[in-house]
């Protein structure tokens, strides 16, 4: 079937298939899909996965039955992370694809698609030949005397296994953890990576229901955090953690009920790898904390700076060699896996490292090293011509007395002594996205605010 070309361009966003089930992720959309994607890998056999959104199962269904029209095999694992679906993809050398829609409310679902090795399919590594295909209905002829075939395999205990073998945690000091699923496949894959460990467990939100009946599964945002920071300081917990809808996203809230800025968990982490790796690379994205690069540069490691998102982290991986990646949005990336990001893995290495302190060391004091800086967090603001009002806030800044620098390797980077702001525009709505740091918490609310003001004058 041809699709129309504005049709397409709804769901094929830069790194994934996403859309409303009823109005554009239909069985027979997907079932198309399915064809595109076994003609894009041109391999014997893909695996696939989804998560817990009641339009899931069906929707794999109906993409396995593409696939199987060109001849090529499918191993089906069922319900899993977004993580273990990049595991399988590594483990069983093959493409693979994913179904969720991560964070999105449940009318929403999608698609993650990644050649063998968990290499990402982004716009310029075939998504943009799947939605040419689509649009032209240029479907490979089936071949009649060979229909491929839907196999179910369990990975979820090999999975476990493999993340657990990364990061030892089975001699640190007993923890009380708390955490929250969102209702999503953390609840599936939680039980078995922290099995084994010396943890007292207390589980939020295990049951899997992709329509999220206690708080949308998406932990960037503060008000989906209120039931776990609750639940930290009621049961007197040494740390919570919390996962986005597909398990790969995790943030933290420390013994104090506070959420950890993302920032401090890459530094951590970043910390830790150099010690394995001396003088490795480490990749940061661009509206990380400054002490991300402090951190690496101190520990004699080499600070990569990234644009922000998925496919620009994941490339330069793979050409710098770094062993770990951190970006501001949760997401944590490891040459051990791949080069993907796993929130799982992110989790444990918190837990090692505070597991590994003397008793009573708490996670605010192992973390207070790298509080240096106050940021703003991310503040969108409603614009009609993005570029124009980016122009112009660049203008005022050209011969503005603190600057020391302005770049702009992803919006607008301006750059002094004492603060910093990045405005960058939103891929996919008339959104301008503002993050702001500054040496104190005035200097930060003073900056943001002058940016803010700007912004509203010139849009």
């Amino acid at each position: 079937m041809k699709y129309e070309l504005n049709f397409i361009d709804q769901i094929i966003k830069a790194y994934d298939v996403r859309g409303l089930v009823e109005n554009y992720l239909t069985p027979d959309f997907v079932f198309d899909v399915g064809q595109a994607f076994a003609m894009l890998v041109k391999s014997e056999c893909v695996v696939v996965g989804h998560d817990m959104r009641p339009s899931s199962p069906g929707l794999v269904r109906a993409f396995s039955e593409g696939v199987n029209l060109q001849g090529t095999d499918v191993i089906n694992i069922g319900l899993s992370s977004t993580d273990q679906l990049y595991f399988a993809t590594g483990r069983l050398e093959m493409p693979g694809a994913m179904f969720t829609a991560s964070h999105n409310p449940a009318p929403y679902n999608g698609i993650k698609m990644a050649q063998a090795f968990a290499k990402p399919i982004g716009r310029d590594s075939g998504l943009d030949f799947i939605r040419g295909i689509l649009v032209n209905g240029n479907y490979a002829e089936p071949d009649k005397n060979k229909k491929g075939k839907v196999v179910f395999q369990d990975l979820l205990v090999e999975y476990a296994q493999f993340l657990n073998e990364l990061v030892d945690c089975k001699n640190i000091r007993p923890l009380k953890v708390v955490i929250d699923a969102g209702n999503g496949m953390a609840g599936h894959t939680a039980p078995k990576i922290f099995a084994n460990l010396p943890l007292e467990v207390i589980p939020m939100f295990f049951e899997l229901d992709g329509t999220f009946p206690n708080h949308e599964a998406n932990p960037i945002d503060a008000a989906n955090l209120v039931d776990l920071q609750a639940s930290v300081l009621a049961n007197k917990a040494d740390l919570g953690l919390a996962f986005d809808g597909d398990a790969d996203r995790c943030f933290l809230v420390d013994e104090k009920g506070r959420v950890v800025d993302p920032s401090l968990l890459s530094a951590l982490i970043a910390q830790r790898e150099i010690i394995k790796n001396p003088g490795a690379s480490i990749i940061y994205s661009l509206i990380s904390s400054r002490i991300v690069p402090e951190v690496i540069s101190t520990n004699g490691g080499t600070p990569l700076r990234s644009r922000v998102g998925h496919s620009f982290i994941k490339a330069m991986m793979a050409e710098s060699g770094a062993v770990f990646a951190g970006e501001h949005s949760g997401h944590f990336y490891f040459d051990q896996f791949w080069g993907a990001d796993s929130g799982a893995l992110a989790a444990l290495h918190t837990l090692a490292a505070l597991g590994s302190t003397k008793e009573g060391t708490t996670l605010s004091q192992l973390l207070s090293p790298f509080a240096k800086y106050v940021q703003s967090g991310e503040i969108n603001t409603k614009v009609s011509d993005i570029q124009t009002v980016i122009s112009k806030v660049k203008s005022h800044y050209l011969n503005h007395a603190q600057v020391l620098e302005i770049d702009e390797l992803d919006g607008l980077m301006v750059i002094t002594e004492k603060w910093w702001f990045n405005l960058r525009g939103s891929n996919t709505e008339p959104l301008l996205r503002l993050n702001v740091e500054g040496d104190t918490g005035a200097i930060m609310t003073s900056t943001r605010d002058e940016v803010l003001e700007l912004i509203d004058r010139f849009k």
